[in-house]
């Protein structure tokens, strides 16, 4: 593993932040800002194996490289513990054509591509192959091409410039921002500012096959404003091109986001962009472009996940409620999931003016793991009546259709009912319009506190995050009548905390052993 290096890609030059470089010298690693590639294995199925670590020592005047070799242990139960079959280590070495053997390998490997008869060219590719569907077809990861190269998803290298050499993977969704050098003066002669170089190049269907080929069509056109206003466009078959209008260039392509449909057997079938267009003024120098692509397979509904399986960081908790008419012994079908954000847990999100009546409708979705507190002030006068401020108020904390159900896990489908955690409501009096019928009084809700109490499950190795229990507790405040030409302001708050209730490993199944042995009577003198 000292020997190898997957980043060596520029043969006798040295490769930026390839620590493995043996092109490399002492005054290229301190040039360096991190190792490409820190860690070099050999086969991750084997027991134990040499592991090449590379590092930088930052502090050093100049920074240097810093290689070590260790040993890595696999904590898994099964695990090569020796390869004792040496050939099925290594590729066999080609057989040298000689004029001795070339008969005999042109009759073992010849076909089209040996023979310069046009008569063989015409054979019978399907019998000779009939696994020509899964050789074409594209697998994870595979760049997806183009008629001239590949689909391009421009990211940033080296430093945060746009590179065009980005292919985009199959089945691979990626997101990625960087900033492109323009200006208004040659604005029309940068063709990455332009719709038409994202779209102008036909996918193929299967790889390396020209026949069947995708056009690139135009899905929706967002025009930005220079003070950020974003408008949607009509029509999205007009191709709008960089234009130089007085000081502004305007029609410059600020984001694109592809849209990939599939089969089953790997064939691309549609592709769609998005695009957001911008402009510049003869102030700007660059602009930052993002980019995405998604894929989804056909005749199937996308249904976004927040782990596989436990629940990711940072991911939203995903919701539903079970619709009316089913017992509920009977499958819950959670395909009818909330109308909030995505089928996601959401809580009320704070505005700038802090006007809770100008907040409603604005949710933000909780994310696992994240502690959230968000909140409003609500003027109440004299006029305002108790039952219809109660309600609205109810209604700015919880949302229309607030779920009755979160998913356990972030992968849990609608058919595994025992997936899901039903979310207990402490005040349910809340839920029936909550007003007292003395005209001097009136109780209003005024917080909602969501707790949810989540633990490790499965493997010490790899323990996966489930949720076990959702809790909301609605907090109501008496409001006495006010006099005429009076008025009040009141804090409304919601607030998400997540709790971990795991357990700790059980006898025998500790993640790390203990030594039961006594210290010395003098170990911490002359220290008590």
């Amino acid at each position: 593993v000292a020997k190898l290096c997957v980043c060596d890609l520029l043969v006798a030059q040295c490769d930026v932040n390839c620590c493995c470089d043996p092109d490399c010298s002492a005054a290229d690693f301190s040039l360096f800002t991190t190792c490409s590639v820190p860690v070099v294995t050999g086969d991750s199925r084997l027991c134990t194996q040499k592991a090449a670590v590379y590092s930088l020592d930052v502090e050093a005047n100049p920074p240097e490289r810093i290689f070590t070799l260790t040993d890595l242990v696999n904590p898994s139960v099964f695990c090569i513990h020796a390869a004792n079959y040496k050939q099925a280590l290594y590729f066999s070495p080609p057989e040298i054509p000689t004029a001795e053997n070339f008969d005999q390998l042109l009759k073992e490997f010849g076909g089209a591509t040996f023979s310069a008869e046009p008569d063989s060219w015409s054979i019978d590719t399907e019998s000779q192959n009939p696994d020509a569907n899964e050789t074409y077809r594209y697998e994870y990861g595979v760049p997806i091409q183009t008629v001239d190269a590949f689909l391009r998803l421009p990211s940033p290298v080296v430093s945060s410039w746009c590179s065009d050499a980005n292919p985009a993977g199959f089945l691979v969704n990626q997101a990625t921002k960087c900033t492109r050098a323009v200006r208004v003066e040659n604005c029309g002669s940068v063709e990455a500012v332009s719709m038409l170089f994202y779209i102008n190049s036909s996918i193929l269907a299967v790889k390396n096959e020209f026949v069947f080929q995708v056009n690139i069509t135009v899905q929706s056109i967002v025009v930005q404003s220079l003070s950020g206003t974003k408008t949607l466009l009509n029509g999205s078959d007009v191709l709008r091109l960089p234009v130089t209008l007085d000081e502004l260039c305007i029609n410059l392509v600020l984001g694109v986001s592809y849209h990939i449909t599939y089969t089953d057997t790997g064939e691309i079938i549609a592709a769609a962009a998005s695009f957001v267009l911008g402009a510049i003024n003869k102030a700007a120098l660059s602009i930052q472009q993002s980019f995405e692509i998604s894929f989804t397979q056909v005749n199937t509904t996308p249904v976004p996940l927040s782990g596989s399986p436990g629940y990711v960081v940072g991911l939203p908790l995903r919701a539903g409620f079970r619709p009316q008419g089913y017992p509920f012994l009977v499958k819950i079908l959670f395909a009818a999931l909330s109308t909030d954000r995505y089928s996601q847990l959401t809580i009320m999100q704070s505005t700038s003016n802090q006007d809770c009546l100008a907040a409603q409708g604005a949710r933000t979705p909780i994310l696992f793991g994240y502690n959230m507190v968000s909140g409003c002030k609500l003027r109440i006068t004299a006029a305002m009546k108790c039952q219809p401020l109660s309600q609205t108020l109810l209604d700015l904390l919880k949302g229309q259709n607030f779920p009755e159900y979160v998913a356990s896990f972030g992968n849990s489908q609608a058919q595994d009912v025992f997936d899901w955690v039903p979310v207990i409501t402490h005040l349910h009096t809340a839920d029936q319009r909550i007003y007292n019928t003395f005209q001097s009084s009136c109780q209003i809700p005024v917080s909602l506190e969501i707790e949810v109490k989540w633990t490790k499950y499965g493997s010490l190795v790899n323990p996966q995050a489930r949720i076990v229990n959702v809790t909301a507790a609605i907090t109501t405040t008496t409001l006495k009548q006010l006099p005429s030409g009076r008025q009040r302001i009141i804090p409304v708050m919601s607030s998400v905390v997540f709790t971990d209730i795991s357990a700790p490993a059980e006898p025998g199944y500790k993640a790390w052993p203990t030594i039961n042995v006594r210290l010395p009577h003098d170990f911490f003198f002359p220290f008590v």
